[in-house]
């Protein structure tokens, strides 16, 4: 197979073939164990892997559950990813080729651009994350104040990060192993200062963390008495510094009526749990209406006013289903990649590199970066005075460097970010979409042209939009993209036995152009009944499970029956070609 990984001269125009759609010869692939570590260094390092992390605790988790959800669910998705990996080492082709075999010739182009598009709303998310980067520096320097509305600053930044990433595309692969060659020690030097500097504030690890369990309570609670239905106690949880006492050491509470607000003034806090006894009239016992509360301290600006709704019951913790969701989540993560990961396996020289190296970089990285997520805010909470409650705490990057007042500190940190998510952007984002729009006209597109058209439905998604909800964009995802996988393996180790016609990839009248329709049936059916089958569980609630675990629900309807389909089919005996 080594020796024999050029097409033949008749196949060479062939409308199936193009510059970037071609098996990659063994001696001309570059990529080592270490180059494919730093390439998922490069792309676990970002801003999302952060806001995941702090996500998950915000919904109620404890740091530990999520740190360890983190961790188990990379580990399941490397699984997948080294296995759709295997072709692209092997054969040395992309996986719009790859994808052939299942999908057919045409079939695959479904999959690869659904995959394509989801990987181009990513890219719009990330170079607009990368854009907010400049826009702080250049408010820094200036002296300017950023504004929380959308305005032209942060377009003028956003166009700058889409330019940078589009010079790398235009530089090619080799262009990007570079980057992410040089960016990957650099990512973890940052996640090792973000430490230290957590620590050095606080003065010890455990500290730091015993601290951040501040960050899963909820500020206030408004809870009736049994034996009095119009007499309420109000109790507020509140941020404490290292000496245990709260930050806030006034609050200020207003209780609706029915002849209006009544405002019971400022009063001291009596502690990190506070508690009030609040009148609160019939005619507002339903819930319906909120006491709105606010607190302030002598060295702080006041804190966001709150909002707080009378409670029927007690909260009896997490339930399972948010575990699954956020565990269905994290897989979500990385799902696209599972799918297209022969794009970059392609470049290896061995099987043993792209298995030890995404081992090495996918799983642990992640975990890292996630431990640095939750000890970074921690050690915030406890360091800023500003931080009076819960919803004061800084969970993202960019708004934990804009709590420091020294431009040095701010334009340093800024440029870091700029090197995660440019890292993560090129590798992520762009290979993937810029091969499957490639895919399309293969004698007319490459690489770099793909690359920009990528670039360019990036801004069309309008990512400033989109990062309202990530964690339910990723379970979405997941339903899509996790039957696509599922077909995948199966036909590549179940019905093909991991033996492609590797030039019969690249013949429109070929084995893998099923009859001449250029689409495999039995995939479509699957994955039409493995997208649909996660997706009842989001119509009907006594379903839910299925949402829920969308990927796992997609992978296995779609790969159980891919494989019924097939396994009585009439395949033509894989050559090899």
């Amino acid at each position: 197979m080594k020796d024999n990984l050029r097409l033949p001269p008749e196949l060479h125009d062939s409308p199936l073939n193009g510059e970037d759609m071609a098996p990659l010869p063994h001696e001309d692939r570059t990529w080592t164990m270490w180059d494919m570590t730093a390439i998922w260094v490069g792309m676990a390092v970002c801003i999302p892997t952060y806001l995941l992390a702090s996500g998950m605790i915000r919904s109620g988790l404890s740091w530990e559950a999520s740190l360890i959800i983190i961790a188990i669910a990379n580990l399941v998705i490397t699984i997948p990813m080294v296995l759709s990996g295997h072709a692209g080492v092997k054969y040395g082709i992309p996986f719009p080729v790859f994808g052939r075999s299942s999908f057919g010739i045409h079939g695959v182009h479904i999959a690869s651009l659904v995959r394509g598009i989801i990987a181009c709303g990513w890219f719009g998310i990330q170079t607009w994350i990368g854009g907010l980067a400049f826009y702080s520096i250049w408010n820094v320097l200036s002296g300017q104040t950023a504004s929380p509305e959308l305005d032209l600053g942060k377009f003028i930044g956003f166009g700058l990060f889409w330019l940078l990433n589009i010079y790398f595309i235009w530089k090619g692969t080799e262009s990007i192993k570079w980057l992410e060659n040089y960016s990957a020690p650099i990512l973890i030097l940052i996640g090792l200062i973000l430490i230290g500097w957590g620590y050095q504030n606080v003065g010890s690890f455990s500290g730091v963390l015993e601290q951040g369990r501040q960050l899963q309570m909820t500020t206030a609670t408004l809870e009736a008495d049994s034996e009095n239905p119009v007499e309420y106690t109000l109790t507020l949880n509140l941020v404490t510094g290292l000496d245990g006492s709260a930050k806030a050491s006034e609050v200020n509470i207003w209780i609706p009526g029915e002849n209006g607000t009544h405002e019971m003034g400022w009063m001291p806090v009596t502690g990190a749990e506070s508690t009030y006894s609040i009148p609160f009239s019939e005619a507002y016992s339903s819930g319906m209406v909120p006491v709105r509360l606010q607190l302030r301290n002598p060295d702080s600006a006041l804190s966001s006013v709150i909002s707080v709704l009378p409670l029927r019951h007690s909260d009896s913790g997490p339930p399972l289903g948010l575990y699954l969701i956020w565990f269905t989540a994290m897989v979500g993560f990385w799902a696209t990649m599972a799918i297209s990961i022969a794009d970059v396996t392609r470049l290896s020289k061995t099987q043993s590199d792209q298995i030890k190296g995404q081992f090495l970089g996918l799983p642990t990285t992640m975990t890292f970066f996630s431990f640095v997520a939750i000890f970074v805010t921690s050690a915030a909470v406890i360091t800023f005075n500003d931080i009076l409650i819960v919803e004061d705490t800084p969970w993202d990057p960019v708004s934990l460097v804009a709590l420091f007042q020294d431009p040095v500190i701010v334009v340093f940190a800024q440029l870091a970010l700029i090197v995660a998510t440019l890292s993560t952007n090129i590798a992520a984002n762009v290979i993937a979409p810029a091969n499957a729009i490639a895919n399309v006209l293969p004698q007319k597109l490459n690489f770099r042209t793909g690359g920009v058209i990528a670039g360019f439905i990036g801004i069309a998604t309008c990512p400033w939009w989109l990062m309202d909800d990530i964690g339910a964009i990723l379970v979405f995802v997941s339903g899509l993209l996790g039957p696509v996988l599922g077909i995948i393996l199966c036909d590549y180790y179940l019905i093909r036995i991991k033996t492609l016609a590797l030039h019969e990839l690249y013949k429109p009248d070929g084995e893998y152009a099923f009859g001449g329709s250029g689409f495999n049936r039995a995939a479509m059916l699957a994955l039409a009944a493995g997208v649909l089958t996660a997706l009842v569980g989001f119509w009907v609630p006594s379903l839910d499970f299925l949402y829920n675990l969308s990927w796992f629900t997609g992978f296995g309807v779609a790969f159980v029956l891919y494989y019924y389909l097939m396994r009585n089919a009439r395949l033509k005996p894989a050559m090899k070609s």
